[in-house]
Formats: structure tokens, C-alpha cells, sequence
């Protein structure tokens, strides 16, 4: 068993932050960056947290950088008060996003030591109590196999509804759940995935430091995170902008869609299996075109593991999540480029700006279809007149 003090450094989000490390949690926004840029031994910090920002914003689930060490809690909290100051909702969508995440995919490994997990929930003031002995809180036939499914865990219902107050998904009614005696019998798998929501919405609240915000950015070394962060958003912000392009009638043509999207339409009209990153991208690529979603499990309907109950669930959680597709940059990363080999124009050689008065490469696929139509609706244009 880890002491709490061990725990926080992994959990900084954790309550007893202000009790294990009260000189560092109960400093004031202002004297917390002065005190921790003076100090060159955290210099490794700043490439850190810019790595951090750009992985969240280029959609990267991973995060190499994270550590276990007291300089996370220092991490964590320079999080928070950046995405403060930046005040900007998508970016702080996305850092919660990915921080969530990462402590999510950090207490899976706690799944072989319950005493740590059951001190994180007990921390977190959850009414959640443990069992020597897994208790049996179900039975399930498959085939001719009668299994258990058991558990050492239950959680007071109240703080089971709290947690999952935002997770829509039919599983998670209270009602599909076996209670007794107000406790509802839970994997601690669950359980965590529920404390990632709670780590989520916890980033998502800002501090409330717009009157320091002038003190704060006379620190040059945080002016200096702060900016280069601006510069990596004006980047990518084009890729997180909504592009008024919609499924009318077929109005929308597939024909208007990229090659990388032709490309896994091509592979499933063949009845090859798609990978599950070609799965999520078509699904989040149709879902921001408002696609009906029976267009949308159609599609998945010729490969050969289709099965419609299980696509159409998956299909909906998907699209319940509501991403922005991939950019091009990562759809290069996961070599789904397919620009070369259809020897496409816009994709290969980008388009004009008049806002910019530049050339500029394409960075999102939703991008192409507006530039494709506004294209062909010169053509048709020119040929009238």
C-alpha cells in the first residue's frame, strides 16, 4: 500500500494535495509561478507542458512525458493556471480531454493493488466499500456455460449517480445495475472510468485569475509557454472550426470527399476489414456532416466481423462524442494519406486564402469538401455565362 502522500504525486487532483503539500497547493496563482520559475530545476518542465498542450490539440491519446514525481503536482497545477489564463473553451476541452485520460489510464495500473485504489476513492469522499471475498452479483449464460460476475467493490447509489451524471450510456442507468441495500455492485475498471469524468470536470473549471493576469505574464519564462501555446493554437484552430457543411437529400455528394474518406468507402465497398482508426475517423467525419446514423452503420454493413447490434452501439457512441474528425497531419501520422496516390490537387498542392492573400496546405479533411464545392460551383458559373 502507498502512502497518500506517494498517491498525490501520481494524483495531484486528489483532495489531500493541500494536506500532503500544503506549501505548494497553498500558494497563491502569482507567487506559486514566481517561487517555481525561479527555480532552474524544474527547467525540464517547460518542454513538458508544451509537449502536453500540442499532443492535446493534435488529438494524441498518449503521453509519454508524464511521471510520477512531486514535479507532477507542479505539472498539474501549471495546467491549470495556463489553460486559465488562455481562456479558451477548446482548448480547455481538449487538455481535460487528454489529462482525464491520462490518470485514467495511470489507476489501471492500481487494478492490481486495491488498497491504493480503494485510498483514492475513500480520499475523494466517495461512499465506496471494499470486500475481502468477491461478492457474486451476477449470473450469466454464454452458450452452455453458466459464468459469475463478481466484485469487491460497491458504491453508495448517491455518489454512483453523481459521478455519472454525464454519461448517458443505457448500461449506466441505475436501473441496469444490481443494488442492495443502497450499494451498487461495480468493477473497480468502472468505477475509475467514472473518476475520469470527475478528473475532467475538475480541469474544466478555470481558475478565477483575470485580474493577475498581468502580474502572471510578467514572469517571462511563463509568457514564453504562453505564447508559443497561442502559436501552436493559430495553427491548429482552423481544424477545430465548424464548417457549415451538412447532409441534405444527398446534397452532399460522396464523390465532394477527400481521398483518404474515398479511400476506406473504397476498402468497404470491397468487404475489407477496416481498422479500428479508419472506423472512428469515417464515423466522426460523417457525424460532423450530420449524416443520418442508419447512413452511417450502412456502411460498415459489407465488412465481414458487420454485426448491426454491436455497430449500431458503437456507431452511436461515436457519434455521441461528438469529435472533430482527425486533422491531415494525423491522418499522416496514421499513414491514411491517401493524396499521392489519387493524385489530388487541393490535397497535394492546398488552396488560396484571400483573408491570408497566401497559399495554404490543407489541415482538415472537412475543408476539402467546402473547397472542392466552392470550386465546382465556379465552373458551373463560368460555363453559364
Amino acid at each position: 500500500m502507498s502512502e497518500i502522500s506517494d498517491l498525490v504525486k501520481r494524483y495531484p487532483w486528489l483532495p489531500s494535495l493541500k494536506d500532503c503539500y500544503p506549501k505548494i497547493a497553498s500558494k497563491g496563482s502569482v507567487e506559486f509561478i514566481n517561487e517555481f520559475f525561479s527555480d532552474e530545476s524544474y527547467n525540464v518542465l517547460d518542454a513538458r507542458i508544451l509537449e502536453f498542450f500540442k499532443s492535446a490539440l493534435d488529438r494524441i491519446e498518449e503521453f509519454s512525458y508524464y511521471m510520477d514525481d512531486e514535479a507532477n503536482i507542479h505539472f498539474y497545477i501549471l495546467i491549470r493556471i495556463l489553460i486559465s489564463l488562455l481562456d479558451n473553451k477548446q482548448i480547455t476541452n481538449k487538455i481535460a480531454e487528454l489529462y482525464s485520460k491520462i490518470a485514467y489510464r495511470r489507476m489501471k495500473k492500481e487494478l492490481n493493488n486495491y488498497s491504493n485504489l480503494l485510498q483514492i476513492y475513500l480520499d475523494l469522499k466517495l461512499d465506496v466499500k471494499y470486500d475481502d471475498d468477491p461478492i457474486i452479483y451476477k449470473r450469466i449464460k454464454i452458450k452452455d456455460q453458466e459464468l459469475n460476475e463478481k466484485t469487491n467493490f460497491k458504491i453508495h447509489f448517491v455518489d454512483y449517480l453523481r459521478l455519472a451524471a454525464n454519461l448517458k450510456d443505457d448500461y449506466r442507468k441505475l436501473i441496469n445495475n444490481p443494488i442492495s441495500n443502497g450499494y451498487l455492485f461495480i468493477q473497480p475498471e468502472s468505477l475509475n472510468r467514472l473518476i475520469q469524468e470527475l478528473v475532467r470536470n475538475k480541469i474544466l473549471t478555470l481558475f478565477q485569475i483575470k485580474t493577475e493576469k498581468e502580474n502572471l505574464l510578467k514572469n517571462k519564462r511563463l509568457k514564453n509557454i504562453y505564447e508559443i501555446i497561442e502559436n501552436i493554437w493559430e495553427k491548429e484552430k482552423d481544424n477545430y472550426q465548424q464548417i457549415e457543411i451538412s447532409y441534405s437529400d444527398g446534397k452532399t455528394q460522396k464523390e465532394d470527399f477527400p481521398p483518404c474518406i474515398q479511400e476506406i468507402f473504397k476498402k468497404a465497398g470491397e468487404s475489407q476489414n477496416l481498422i479500428h482508426i479508419e472506423r472512428l475517423f469515417i464515423v466522426w467525419f460523417l457525424n460532423a456532416l450530420k449524416f443520418p446514423e442508419e447512413e452511417i452503420i450502412n456502411i460498415f454493413s459489407t465488412l465481414p466481423d458487420f454485426d448491426r447490434e454491436k455497430t449500431t452501439y458503437q456507431v452511436r457512441y461515436a457519434m455521441k462524442k461528438g469529435y472533430t474528425p482527425y486533422s491531415c497531419e494525423s491522418i499522416k501520422s496514421y499513414d491514411l494519406c491517401f493524396a499521392k496516390k489519387y493524385n489530388d490537387d487541393i490535397c497535394l498542392k492546398g488552396y488560396y486564402s484571400r483573408t491570408q492573400e497566401k497559399q495554404i496546405e490543407l489541415s482538415q479533411p472537412l475543408m476539402y469538401i467546402r473547397i472542392k464545392q466552392f470550386r465546382k460551383s465556379k465552373e458551373i458559373k463560368a460555363s453559364n455565362n
